[in-house]
């Protein structure tokens, strides 16, 4: 490959840099020409489209413009804007940009068929300088903005969905970003954001809403790494990075590879002194790319012979909606954890869902997810209800904890009619590190506690009250290898599910006069994630289900509740953006029923505990969702 070259205004070569392992005869190459001499903008962004013939682009003087593949004007959106980025949407494109006249970040539709661009939409103004701005769609088709503002600020808006604007956007969360940050791009498909630091290098931060933050070193600043001067703009292909240094008008190829990214080439760019405002499109043979020199406004375009080789991706689940949401719980941090749910013997509508605030006490909310009660009795974890405990001469339903300021059983009755709950006493265990918590009730109509510890071990109370005051009986004792919390009785078939965190799912006889004999459900892998956390059964007439909290990748699973215990899917819990409710993530405890509770509950409802509370950022709470949206989601019979 020739390195002499003509004037800058007639051609540009790139000097290739090869990283160790490399051969000149696969080092890529790249022919940079001149675009669209009398053009004056600052950013400049290919169409989301297969074909890449025409242009997006913003300018601080003539607006925002749609231009053709020679830089010929098309259609114009008049103002001043900087930045810009891009998704398909059907006939139509939407576009992300910064309006400099208004300070505010917004999002307009054009139509390059009918050459128009459409009425902004404008998030509010921010706190701070908005330096950058970037889209991102997730698998649900949600669109989303990402700001990213100056001493470290970002923040993520939900602004519409599939080809639709939000009139109304709304705040998602604020997001701790680099203090020199100023570009940012997204992976949709890998649901990756790309943010750079200018005198640190590129990090990668995961995008979707319900993701916890943290960040991966792209590559970093010498001598950490081969940037010479600066971290600059990037963009992205599936499976890689094309990224600018812009002082040293060096260009960066890295190819992903699993968490980590490896350095492909780097690429002179001789005449320009200050290359930014990078654009890629993939094609057949590598990367179409356009770029700016800072230094005297022009664009420049060209053709880079090199491809990313795409990564596997996570397998897209099933989402479905919230209908409601509780009252955010009176603790901040990992709070809330596990739900149960109180049916009303005589007016289903009337029941409640109570939760743990293991930071605080037991919850109590009806079923549009207002605070009903609360009780202040210590650090509760789990909870389990059933119904016609005998307590003295009257009949009552009862909720049953773990307390881990005790490491105790703490027992609650519910008045069967006004469904208020009171505090009925206190079980001792011996238990050095009390965990998780289920009811196990077989026809007889015992009623047994089965309480874990930390440390594997498994406890198994006969609970009575005749004469008004409880007690526990200890009937059993067996253990597992590692920590469980986890747990569920299947009360027609004498069956206990348990949850080891680490390892999956096991079945052991309830009984308390039989052998704990452990059998296997499911272990931990692709599709259960550890950790393993709240179990809960779904039984109706003609089917019986075991749902699974798969807290490592955010999701639930669904068995068949009898063996073999085949599999019938994972699904997500996504946001509902017209009710204004975020999704779940990082669930500990849920609860399940088949009971028609009336209106959206006909087929039942599901209850998840929220460990990230989007939307806006509070502390946590639980999600509740129709059971026949899990039915549709899943295809189940």
């Amino acid at each position: 490959m020739s390195t002499s070259f003509l004037p800058a205004r007639h051609w540009f070569g790139a000097v290739i840099c090869l990283v160790a392992g490399q051969t000149l005869a696969a080092a890529p190459s790249l022919t940079l020409t001149p675009w669209a001499a009398n053009l004056t903008v600052n950013a400049v962004a290919f169409l989301p489209a297969e074909s890449a013939s025409e242009r997006l682009a913003a300018s601080e003087r003539d607006g925002l413009l749609l231009l053709d593949a020679q830089g010929r004007e098309l259609a114009r959106l008049p103002g001043s804007f900087s930045g810009i980025d891009s998704r398909a949407a059907g006939q139509h494109t939407l576009v992300a940009s910064l309006d400099n006249a208004r300070q505010q970040a917004l999002l307009v539709s054009v139509d390059s068929a009918g050459r128009r661009w459409g009425t902004p939409v404008y998030l509010p103004t921010r706190d701070y300088p908005v330096n950058g701005v970037c889209l991102y769609r997730d698998d649900a088709s949600n669109l989303f903005v990402f700001l990213v503002g100056e001493e470290g600020k970002g923040e993520q808006w939900l602004v519409g969905h599939g080809s639709t604007l939000n009139p109304q956007p709304q705040r998602v969360r604020a997001l701790p970003l680099p203090p020199s940050a100023s570009d940012c791009r997204v992976d949709d498909a890998a649901n990756q954001l790309i943010v750079n630091e200018q005198n640190v290098g590129w990090w990668a931060y995961p995008a979707h809403p319900e993701a916890d933050v943290t960040r991966t070193p792209v590559a970093m600043r010498a001598p950490f790494g081969a940037i010479k001067e600066s971290a600059g703009a990037m963009a992205l292909v599936p499976g890689g990075i094309v990224a600018l240094d812009p002082k040293a008008a060096q260009l960066h190829l890295y190819q992903q590879q699993g968490e980590s990214w490896s350095a492909q080439a780097v690429l002179q760019l001789p005449g320009l002194k200050e290359a930014e405002n990078l654009a890629v499109h993939p094609t057949a043979r590598g990367v179409q790319i356009m770029l700016r020199d800072d230094d005297d406004g022009r664009l420049y375009q060209g053709d880079i012979d090199w491809q990313a080789k795409p990564q596997p991706l996570a397998s897209v689940l099933s989402s479905v909606k919230p209908l409601a949401q509780s009252d955010p719980v009176g603790r901040q941090g990992d709070a809330a954890d596990d739900p149960a749910i109180w049916i009303h013997p005589q007016q289903p509508a009337l029941s409640r869902v109570l939760g743990t605030n293991k930071k605080q006490g037991l919850l109590a909310y009806d079923l549009q997810g207002k605070l009903l009660q609360e009780l202040p009795v210590g650090r509760l974890n789990n909870v389990d209800v059933r119904p016609n405990f005998k307590l003295g001469e009257h009949n009552v339903d009862l909720a049953v904890a773990s307390n881990r300021d005790r490491n105790s059983l703490s027992l609650f009755s519910i008045d069967r009619q006004s469904g208020e709950l009171r505090e009925a006493g206190e079980i001792a265990t011996p238990l050095k590190e009390i965990y998780g918590i289920c009811l196990f009730q077989p026809a007889s109509g015992e009623l047994f506690a089965i309480a874990n510890g930390k440390d594997g071990t498994f406890l198994q109370y006969r609970l009575n009250a005749q004469d008004g005051k409880v007690r526990g009986e200890l009937v059993r004792q067996f253990k597992v290898d590692s920590q469980p919390e986890g747990c569920v009785a299947d009360d027609q078939r004498q069956r206990l599910f348990i949850g080891e965190e680490d390892v999956g799912v096991w079945a052991v006889d309830a009984r308390a006069d039989q052998p704990a004999t452990l059998t296997s459900v499911i272990k931990v892998g692709p599709q259960l994630h550890a950790d393993v956390e709240g179990l809960a059964l779904y039984q109706s007439a003609t089917r019986d289900y075991l749902v699974i909290s798969s807290q490592g990748n955010d999701s639930y699973l669904l068995l068949d509740a009898e063996p073999p215990y085949a599999s019938r899917g994972a699904f997500r819990v996504g946001l509902n953006a017209d009710l204004g409710i975020d999704g779940a993530s990082e669930t500990d405890g849920l609860e399940v029923t088949s009971m028609n509770l009336g209106g959206p509950w006909s087929q039942g409802m599901l209850v998840v505990q929220d460990g990230r509370k989007r939307m806006p950022e509070q502390t946590q709470n639980f999600k509740f969702v129709p059971w026949a949206e899990v039915s549709k989601a899943l295809q189940l019979p």
